[in-house]
């Protein structure tokens, strides 16, 4: 070897032998740090890998998961398929010659429950439609279904709003009536929740009236409108012929609106349509929400109940009116309605429009019925008086019933005393109070 090579080779090696390897020895590490790093990053990539794998099958189990529970409760609240069509046709089928056949809507509501019940006691087919909102207790909903499943009535659990299970109810069966009671009840529940009531008392409205004028036959319609639509009106009593145009309550406003709907949908299509005016039912299988019923429950628990007052602390009054009376004046509804003039949509002259007022004609103060109640639970309540807030309640209501009883044969007989009477030994028993009191 040429002595410059040996020499310059030479200058590379350390000062200090031992401390760096030669040349040679450098490429093999380097070659083992390589393979090193290539086994490393190997290794990451294969984890990196099963960390996508182990990610997306865990994505997948969730969204089976999903899809299981979304399936399951879509079953659980299913309508449709061969068995659930039988059921829908047998309960709507009459059981006496000439019998209606009718859709209950809010069947398992205070007044849908008694209506359903009366039409199957005396033989007509009833079908039942109830989505059991819980904006009271739900459970005294499924408490009147079970009374409606025992008389053989079939309630759908559903929406009114659903246009397409409505689009079947009508296909399987031809309903020669509707009784549209669902609604979002209540005066005060407004403020809170204004939307619900619009999704109920105008969308759901609308979307009943569209399956029944494009039914083939279309149905004769009844349904419930509200003493609510006098609003602000003083002239007393209250007739079907007084304003209704300045209402008190957005409740109010839209029952007020679905009278308007409703004369629309009978001009246009030819529907016969019935409205009924509701005053302050009461009685047993009642609505918590209601004055009577829950100072019944403060009464029993020692509570003390509020009592609203008027202008110049006047006692604040209301036409009640027994849900037997009530009922009656339903099926007398049903009963003299006429056919539609309609059919799938196209109207072929002129339909029957009424609008009626379903009241006692008795009007009694809020301190009264309270005293009524005592009477009855013997226990005294604990009253506490206040000025009436701007919630949308009125003062005071009160019905002529003169249409009603010309056209209707509508003619109540239940007075107040007796009907709390009926109400409180009913609330004892569901609720299970007992204290050793009778009810006198």
């Amino acid at each position: 070897m040429p002595p410059l090579v040996v020499a310059e080779q030479q200058d590379l090696l350390p000062s200090t032998p031992g401390k760096f390897k030669t040349d040679h020895h450098l490429h093999l590490r380097l070659h083992r740090h390589h393979r090193q790093l290539r086994r490393c990053f190997a290794s990451t990539s294969a984890t990196f890998l099963w960390a996508l794998f182990l990610i997306a099958l865990t994505a997948s189990y969730l969204s089976f998961q999903g899809l299981l529970s979304s399936g399951n409760r879509l079953l659980a609240a299913s309508w449709g398929g061969i068995q659930w069509e039988k059921q829908v046709r047998v309960s709507a089928q009459p059981r006496r010659p000439a019998g209606l056949s009718v859709l209950v809507t809010g069947a398992a509501g205070f007044v849908g429950t008694h209506v359903s019940l009366a039409l199957r006691k005396r033989g007509d087919g009833v079908v039942g439609l109830d989505n059991f909102t819980p904006y009271y207790d739900p459970s005294l909903k499924r408490s009147r279904a079970s009374l409606l499943r025992v008389q053989k009535v079939f309630v759908v659990d559903g929406d009114v709003n659903d246009a397409r299970l409505l689009t079947k109810l009508f296909d399987v069966v031809a309903f020669t009536h509707v009784m549209h009671l669902a609604a979002q009840a209540g005066v005060r529940y407004a403020i809170e929740n204004p939307h619900s009531y619009v999704h109920s008392n105008v969308a759901g409205l609308v979307a009943l009236l569209e399956a029944s004028k494009s039914a083939n036959p279309q149905p004769a319609f009844v349904w419930a409108s509200s003493s609510s639509v006098y609003g602000l009106n003083d002239k007393s009593p209250f007739s079907e012929s007084d304003r209704t145009d300045r209402p008190a309550s957005l409740y109010a406003a839209t029952k007020k609106a679905g009278e308007e709907i409703t004369h629309a949908y009978n001009h246009i299509y030819g529907l016969s349509i019935t409205g009924l005016r509701f005053f302050t039912v009461y009685g047993p299988w009642g609505r918590p929400d209601m004055a009577y019923f829950s100072f019944t429950q403060n009464i029993l628990q020692g509570k003390p109940i509020t009592i609203y007052r008027g202008k110049n602390r006047v006692d604040l009054a209301r036409d009640f009116t027994y849900i037997d009376d009530i009922v009656k004046g339903c099926l007398a509804s049903l009963d003299t309605a006429d056919k539609s003039t309609g059919s799938a949509g196209k109207k072929r002259g002129p339909a029957q429009y009424r609008i009626f007022n379903l009241g006692n004609t008795s009007p009694v103060t809020v301190p009264e019925m309270v005293s009524m109640l005592e009477g009855h639970l013997g226990v005294k309540a604990r009253r506490r008086e206040v000025q009436m807030p701007g919630n949308g309640d009125v003062p005071f209501t009160h019905a002529n019933i003169s249409s009603a009883r010309l056209e209707l044969g509508y003619k109540p007989t239940t007075d107040l005393r007796t009907g709390l009477k009926r109400f409180v030994k009913w609330y004892l028993s569901y609720y299970g109070y007992n204290r050793g009191k009778s009810v006198h």
